[in-house]
């Protein structure tokens, strides 16, 4: 069928033509809201970095259930953090085969194959007295009582030792000496708490209504001071980043509040604040790429580029999140609850600028998902079916009604 043909037939069917234009019509709304899905974007806090590979190695055989024997290598990796900085880093995962140009984002435990596991602080433990925090192998190997430790000795047993705690696996050391180190810090193991982000805000997203000051955002980092920088769209909406006074921000410190000043009568949207700094990852945070069984956990940091960021939402009054109250002397809006940040997150995707890939750290956004199993795509996915469909009996409908219309001319 020629081009004109169709063209004829299409205009002798108006109503047809009026159906399938609606449905394609509908179909970028739908996708628009399927993107502004919150899962589809990952909340940005501490460093990213790309994974250099194995630096300082020696080897180890495991055991599996099933009686099998296998030599795997065992020992620190090395990171390059965006923005620069360096982190070294022991495998969580004893089977994860950790990619090298991999993409990785810092995590919190709960973030991580970590998550609920009873012996991650003693892994950290792990980290804090093994090498290389502890650069004296001499004296690490008197402690342990393991003769002589080289650096790619001491790399593998630590990495033993952590694997036996993350995952109960029947791994040993091939070397004698690192063997001996691995069973001396599994031993010997206390726990310790999990280590802070090296730059986070918290909480990561806030509300309320609009002519009030949204927050207060806590900054939490190592770092000596932060720079504050608000995204393109709260200036273009006049929306001020501001303490507990009024004052506007543009730098910040560990424990500074920060405000998002609404002024009254913006229209209703969302704005987000980054904060970047420069400090040291903390031992034993967890960096993941996506892949549980690659996670990184951080063994030794150089100075480091960091970044966090928070993410304002203002509703409708009558949509205000339930549990968001107004401070009665400043004025001040809290969002810390988990309504607030349903609604924030919500609205991130509209607003907040690109960061670095999350790399997949598990993304807990999908607990906001609905038990039914929908998503924000669906209205997109239904809207593309039912043009789909249409499309499909508009082509039938002209196949066949084709012969009787030549006929007829």
């Amino acid at each position: 069928m020629s081009v004109t043909s169709v063209v004829r037939a299409c205009a002798r069917r108006p109503l047809a033509v009026a159906l399938l234009a609606a449905a394609l019509a509908a179909a970028p709304g739908a996708r628009a809201a399927a993107d502004s899905d919150p899962g589809a974007s990952r909340a940005l806090e501490g460093a990213s970095a790309v994974l250099d590979g194995l630096k300082t190695y020696g080897q180890a055989v495991l055991r599996g259930g099933d009686g099998s024997v296998r030599q795997i290598p065992a020992g620190l990796y090395e990171m390059r953090v965006d923005g620069g900085g360096m982190l070294q880093t022991y495998g969580v995962g004893f089977a994860g085969n950790a990619q090298p140009q991999a993409r990785y984002a810092e995590s919190g435990w709960s973030g991580s194959p970590l998550a609920g596991n009873g012996e991650a602080g003693r892994i950290r433990w792990v980290l804090e007295h093994s090498y290389p925090q502890l650069n004296d192998l001499a004296g690490l190997a008197k402690a342990a009582g393991a003769g002589a430790l080289t650096a790619e000795s001491a790399a593998a047993g630590t990495q033993v030792a952590i694997w036996r705690l993350a995952d109960g696996v029947q791994v040993e050391a091939a070397d004698p000496a690192a063997e001996k180190l691995a069973d001396y810090l599994q031993r010997e193991a206390g726990r310790l708490p999990e280590p802070p982000a090296s730059l986070g805000l918290d909480p990561g997203d806030v509300s309320g209504p609009v002519g009030t000051r949204l927050g207060p955002v806590t900054v939490r980092t190592g770092a000596q001071s932060v720079s504050v920088t608000p995204d393109a769209a709260a200036v273009a909406m006049g929306v001020r980043v501001v303490d507990a006074e009024g004052r506007p921000v543009d730098t910040a410190v560990n424990g500074s509040r920060l405000y998002f000043e609404v002024p009254a009568g913006t229209p209703d949207g969302a704005a987000s604040v980054t904060v970047h700094g420069s400090t040291r990852v903390p031992v034993g945070r967890v960096f993941t790429s996506g892949v549980p069984a690659q996670a990184q956990i951080v063994a030794g940091s150089s100075e480091s580029a960091t970044a966090a960021r928070a993410t304002a939402v203002w509703p409708r009054p009558t949509a205000t999140p339930i549990g968001t109250t107004a401070g009665a002397d400043s004025g001040t809006t809290s969002g810390t609850t988990s309504g607030a940040s349903g609604n924030a997150a919500a609205a991130a995707a509209l607003a907040a600028p690109g960061g670095p890939a999350a790399q997949g750290s598990p993304d807990t956004s999908e607990e906001r998902l609905a038990t039914s199993g929908s998503s924000a795509a669906t209205p997109f996915i239904a809207s593309l079916a039912v043009g789909l469909v249409v499309l499909g009996g508009l082509v039938v409908l002209l196949l066949r009604k084709r012969p009787l219309e030549e006929e007829s001319e």
